[in-house]
């Protein structure tokens, strides 16, 4: 990875951790994908960049989805992790999708190409704003648009995944999580305001199906979990054991198959070219 991808993410995404990732995340909701089709103002055929891309979870929801199956003529993909991009080239087999070795601010992508510049789960990271506004700014085509998107556990509407996550986010050890906002200050950078206008934001709330097993994975699959000594990493596990068995604000939906809501949300923030 280069030195502009952050120490820990560098860590905790390294080589022997991405098929956790893979398998243990979870993928995007078919009505933000859609929101993002419907704020591209272009016609198809789209290309669309996607920075940050990891394994190709959003990847193949975006594929998939079928307001956009039609509507892509390429997607280069950038991720600066070789791991994370070998899992990518396995599980996304489409071929007007591939990947390439990249950062925010150093994408190899041409002048003007794109429509559409998404980032899933993956900006907060970013450790200079300006220079990857001022990236983005170059690959698009004027009215192009830069979508973010995440999900993030919705620690308000249970109250066993507040526990969860005051129980695995004391490892933050100071990284630039999604949840803190840091990465809000992009829309604030020169940069941004030369080239974009003022962003537009949803949030879409919902409910995935959990297990014990989802919900370990998941948090193991956190960068700062994945560095973890393999003792404090089974106290992590242990602890989450106890809070599921607590049942505080658990809603089963198979209670004989282990299987319970698990409340999700979903952030978009689409920021537009001028």
């Amino acid at each position: 990875m280069s030195e502009k991808v952050h120490a820990l993410a560098k860590q905790g995404f390294g080589t022997g951790t991405n098929e956790l990732y893979d398998r243990a995340r979870p993928s995007y909701q078919a009505n933000a994908i859609a929101h993002i089709r419907q704020s591209v103002r272009a016609s198809p055929p789209l290309n669309v960049v996607e920075l940050g891309a990891g394994t190709g979870i959003f990847t193949r929801a975006l594929l998939a989805h079928p307001d956009w199956a039609d509507s892509i003529k390429e997607l280069r993909a950038v991720e600066p992790s070789e791991g994370m991009r070998d899992v990518f080239t396995k599980t996304v087999s489409d071929p007007r999708a591939s990947v390439r070795e990249g950062t925010f601010d150093t994408t190899g992508i041409e002048d003007g190409w794109a429509d559409l510049v998404v980032i899933a789960q993956a900006f907060h990271w970013c450790p200079d704003y300006d220079k990857a506004v001022a990236e983005f700014a170059r690959i698009l085509k004027p009215e192009g648009i830069v979508a973010f998107i995440w999900n993030l556990e919705d620690r308000n509407r249970a109250a066993w995944v507040a526990q969860l996550r005051d129980r695995i986010e004391r490892h933050e050890s100071g990284t630039p999580q999604f949840r803190l906002g840091l990465w809000r200050a992009a829309f604030s950078t020169p940069s941004y305001l030369a080239n974009f206008e003022p962003q537009e934001e949803n949030v879409w709330d919902y409910v995935l199906h959990g297990t014990r097993d989802i919900v370990v994975n998941r948090a193991c699959s956190k960068s700062y979990i994945a560095v973890l000594s393999p003792e404090d990493k089974q106290k992590v596990i242990d602890d989450i054991d106890a809070i599921l068995q607590r049942k505080e604000g658990l809603v089963w939906i198979d209670e004989a198959q282990g299987l319970f809501e698990y409340p999700y949300q979903t952030f978009l923030v689409v920021a537009r070219k001028k």
